[in-house]
């Protein structure tokens, strides 16, 4: 029998996830978890390189992001739902791996050039800069053979196979190179058309939202600012609605830009039609996320599991990683 190979994915606790993350990477989550063994981590360490001064923010998150991966489907049995600060082998790697990773490299990353400059730093901390080291070790603790990425990603995973290559050739092989499972899912933008979904924004449709809300933030939505009069012609590329639409409402789609070019659908009655959609689609991840709210001590019991078996596979690693570096002094006993 085949061994099932490894992904590893997740997300990092800064609030509930909205309507890109489900669209981006949690539906997909949903039909790997079968295929592969699945590990989806909480990195809230890596939160930390952004949110530092946020720290209560953490421990609120924490279990939220728990919550909406059993909401929308994230079965504990299956997939290894962990704690990135709880399993210290992920920060015993991340300093080994920092050894002989060249902070030039760091610096002309493109995704930390790109994030850098989202965020406004023009001074980088320790933690930010050294953000893809973090991020290899999250992925080589478990010797993941997979990572699930967009584009915009694929030059820290990069980082990632150089320090492979770096570190089998230093010491002895001790892991493979992970191979990037690009994401096919579309990048959803804000609903004010601005390219970045968050919660200070005020644009993004959270999986939490309630039918009402939702209703309200679909009808402020951004429409093809061209169509004034509702006997204009409109132009579905120019529209985020449409986006939206095509999305979450494959079936109508079409037939829904051919009436917006003709101008034989306002933009109102669009937007009731994709507040519905979206409405549809929720609810029941809406009820799951209801019951599990009253359900603490099982949502810790899932964290905690899933933690403890990471936390065995992160020791089988580090002995391996230790022995090949001539570190286990003790003959292992130092890593028990």
């Amino acid at each position: 029998m085949n061994k099932k190979k490894r992904i590893l994915t997740g997300d990092r606790p800064t609030g509930r996830l909205h309507l890109g993350h489900y669209a981006g990477s949690l539906e997909n989550r949903i039909k790997l978890q079968d295929e592969y063994e699945q590990f989806l981590i909480i990195a809230d360490v890596q939160a930390l390189t952004t949110h530092f001064e946020k720290p209560e923010m953490l421990s609120r998150n924490v279990r939220e992001l728990c919550i909406d991966y059993l909401s929308v489907g994230i079965d504990p049995d299956v997939t290894k739902i962990f704690v990135q600060s709880m399993v210290p082998q992920i920060a015993e790697l991340t300093i080994f791996f920092s050894m002989f990773v060249m902070v030039n490299s760091l610096r002309h990353n493109p995704t930390i050039k790109t994030e850098a400059k989202q965020y406004g730093y023009k001074d980088l901390s320790y933690g930010f800069l050294g953000y893809p080291v973090s991020q290899a070790a999250d992925i080589l603790f478990c010797r993941a053979d997979l990572v699930p990425v967009g584009d915009d990603q694929i030059p820290v995973i990069e980082v990632t196979r150089k320090i492979v290559r770096r570190f089998n050739s230093l010491y002895k092989p001790v892991f493979d190179e992970p191979d990037t499972l690009l994401s096919k899912c579309p990048r959803l933008v804000g609903l004010d058309g601005n390219a970045k979904m968050g919660k200070s924004l005020n644009n993004a449709v959270y999986l939490s939202d309630s039918s009402d809300i939702i209703k309200e933030k679909v009808q402020k939505a951004l429409t093809d600012t061209g169509r004034i009069r509702l006997n204009d012609r409109g132009d579905p590329d120019n529209c985020i609605v449409n986006e939206y639409h095509r999305v979450f409402n494959k079936s109508e789609h079409e037939n829904i830009c051919s009436m917006c070019r003709q101008a034989a659908i306002s933009c109102t009655a669009c937007k009731i039609n994709l507040a519905e959609k979206l409405n549809t689609l929720l609810e029941p991840i809406r009820e799951k996320r209801n019951l599990y709210e009253k359900q603490i001590d099982y949502i810790d019991d899932v964290i905690l599991c899933g933690t403890k078996q990471a936390i065995e596979e992160g020791k089988e690693t580090l002995a391996m990683v230790r022995e090949a570096m001539l570190m286990d002094y003790f003959g292992g006993l130092s890593n028990r």
